[in-house]
């Protein structure tokens, strides 16, 4: 995990043990460790949790497409998620239509296509090098006169032009005005997922995590890491290469997992 968040909730824990007395024969080690986890327990709790499912029903109470943009650099596995993401909704009798908003990177809209295809999905798509905030309105436009319930925009994540990419994703959110920004992140990049998540949430802001290849990562530092220094919560993880793949984030089973084999 980021070494600046270690230091940190190693300072939270000292705060919370400061005047505490250990009684003879108790356990110190015990007690420093509930201290920990009633720290991490309370990092989580600060985010808080979304349930994105009941935020999409309640927008199509007013007529109206719940729209979620993706943000995240290229490599974490955004496409993917995408694709992920739609199929959790469809098989929860949510309608959905994905846009094909990287429209930089070749074979972009192709592999998006070819997940959409997959999942039974619409893709709203235009030319390499078009406006992705266009593509974005397009697929808004789309959602609306189909009466369409979600609207899942695809993004680009050049991070090799780190300015170019936060002025074109913070032009799809005024254009889009999306209600929800879901940031995708590798959970095996440690540090820079955690720089990455910072980057985005200046910029452009997020409301929410996705931590791709969950299923490789034993002790889930980005996780920590990226709720504690953003303070939005992590959703849902990739565990797998199937659609059906991706899990919602429980932080208490997190927890006991990175405890699970502490004497």
């Amino acid at each position: 995990m980021a070494q600046g968040v270690a230091e940190k909730l190693t300072e939270r824990v000292k705060g919370a043990l400061a005047g505490s007395k250990v009684e003879r024969g108790q356990d110190a080690s015990a007690v420093l460790m509930d201290a920990l986890v009633q720290t991490l327990r309370e990092t989580f709790d600060e985010a808080g949790s979304v349930d994105l499912l009941a935020n999409v029903r309640e927008k199509n109470k007013e007529g109206l497409p719940y729209v979620i943009l993706f943000l995240g650099i290229n490599g974490t596995g955004k496409t993917t998620t995408v694709a992920k993401l739609a199929s959790m909704l469809k098989k929860n009798g949510v309608t959905v239509v994905t846009a094909a908003g990287d429209t930089h990177r070749p074979g972009a809209i192709e592999q998006l296509t070819e997940h959409a295809n997959r999942v039974s999905m619409k893709v709203v798509s235009q030319r390499y090098g078009a406006d992705p905030a266009a593509v974005g309105r397009d697929g808004l436009l789309f959602a609306k006169a189909h009466h369409i319930d979600c609207l899942l925009i695809d993004t680009a994540g050049r991070m090799q032009t780190n300015q170019n990419l936060m002025e074109e994703m913070a032009k799809v959110v005024r254009v889009v005005n999306p209600d929800f920004k879901l940031f995708v992140a590798d959970s095996l990049t440690g540090n820079d997922a955690v720089s990455q998540a910072e980057l985005f949430n200046k910029h452009t802001g997020f409301d929410g995590v996705v931590l791709t290849k969950a299923d490789a990562d034993v002790r889930g530092g980005a996780a920590l890491s990226i709720v504690y220094t953003t303070h939005k919560p992590v959703l849902f993880l990739g565990v797998g290469q199937e659609y059906g793949d991706l899990v919602r984030f429980d932080p208490h089973k997190f927890i006991d997992s990175l405890f699970r084999n502490e004497a």
